[in-house]
């Protein structure tokens, strides 16, 4: 079974990776491996999230979404957009962005590091607010729950999200943005940072205002397929449970599709604080992708969503950390490693804590059993 699942990964992965340390080296190959597990690290609430809607399709919009869906998530998401990220913020085109990085790389590292500031508040503040959601949020679990409760308290505080993160910004502004790292030194970049930060923001709320619409969308459809449906049983009609699946397979996969790329979107702005080379990145990301996508149709073949009920916290912790990081690295260089590997050890210890909530609730219900 997991063979079968997971065959593709796996072999994407051994030729992804013997690939970098062909062409570009053993640091390559321990970028791209980084790159490929934190991408994992962060969307698997993206797969959790994907599975619980999936497991809705019938086999054919399933196939679609795992198919058409896989080619917009790495093609489009993990290599077209670093390329714009790049050439909108060092104001080249995306053929000369892509020409640079392979013909003149320390040109090309020079321009990646005089956009950093911009690339680094924009995604800090996407990252921080997906943290920040998740966190102000009334959850059933709550893995700390010592922080987690009184911060789902404040949550019921209108656009506290959005205060959090601006005064985040302002803060980044007035102290690592004055004295930015740039290629030639050290720059103010205050106003870059706080344009960049502000349209970061606004990218999150679009994402976040398109995906509501479509589960509006998705909710209507399914309530009005269940009144027809429940006629059809009272007039005595045959009901297609495959022609039902496929009206709102529509919705489902333009749900799924924006719920996909706004997940990607940490993991893309994530990996500049990792490496500032688009084809490592590209390559990690993708590796990651494919993992995801073959996450999603385990979860949905073995129906083991809910089993270990604290990684989704570990994620959102780590893109939270991410964030810091990203905002930091404004003015601070951090090790690749330490990046890498928080987020890491944050999925791990959540995903202990799941398997050690597991076998108290066992203990527990062989107790009452006895």
């Amino acid at each position: 079974m997991v063979l079968k699942t997971f065959g593709w990964s796996f072999a994407i992965t051994a030729l992804g990776l013997a690939f970098a340390a062909w062409q570009w080296g053993w640091e390559a190959f321990g970028v791209v491996l980084i790159l490929s597990i934190l991408e994992i690290s962060l969307s698997f609430d993206n797969a959790v999230v994907n599975a619980g809607i999936l497991k809705k399709m019938n086999a054919f919009w399933q196939k679609i979404f795992l198919t058409i869906g896989i080619l917009i998530a790495v093609f489009g998401m993990r290599l077209v957009f670093p390329v714009a990220i790049v050439a909108i913020s060092a104001k080249v085109g995306p053929i000369e962005a892509i020409e640079l990085a392979l013909d003149h790389p320390e040109q090309y590292e020079a321009l990646v590091t005089d956009a950093h500031p911009a690339i680094a508040a924009f995604g800090g503040m996407f990252l921080l607010m997906i943290f920040l959601d998740f966190i102000f949020e009334e959850r059933e679990h709550k893995w700390l729950s010592w922080l987690e409760r009184p911060l789902a308290k404040l949550g019921k505080v209108d656009m506290l999200s959005v205060c959090i993160a601006l005064i985040a910004l302002l803060v980044t502004a007035m102290t690592f943005a004055v004295n930015a790292h740039t290629s030639t030194g050290y720059a103010d970049k205050s106003a870059t940072v706080l344009l960049a930060g502000v349209a970061g923001l606004i990218t999150y709320l679009i994402v976040g205002g398109l995906s509501s619409y479509f589960e509006d969308k998705l909710e209507e459809e399914e309530e009005r397929e269940h009144e027809e449906e429940e006629k059809a049983k009272a007039a005595g009609k045959p009901v297609s449970a495959v022609g039902l699946a496929g009206k709102a397979a529509f919705f489902l996969f333009l749900y799924l599709e924006v719920l996909d790329a706004s997940f990607s979107f940490d993991g893309v702005i994530g990996a500049f604080a990792i490496t500032n080379h688009i084809f490592w990145m590209a390559l990690g990301l993708g590796i990651g992708a494919m993992y995801v996508r073959s996450l999603t149709v385990y979860l949905v073949r073995q129906g083991t969503l809910d089993d270990y009920v604290y990684l989704e916290h570990g994620a959102h912790y780590a893109i939270g950390a991410l964030a810091v990081i990203l905002l930091i690295t404004i003015q601070h260089e951090i090790s690749e490693i330490i990046t890498g590997l928080i987020g890491v050890v944050l999925i791990a210890a959540s995903f202990w804590s799941s398997v050690r909530r597991n076998k108290r609730l066992e203990r527990e219900g062989s107790t009452v059993d006895a």
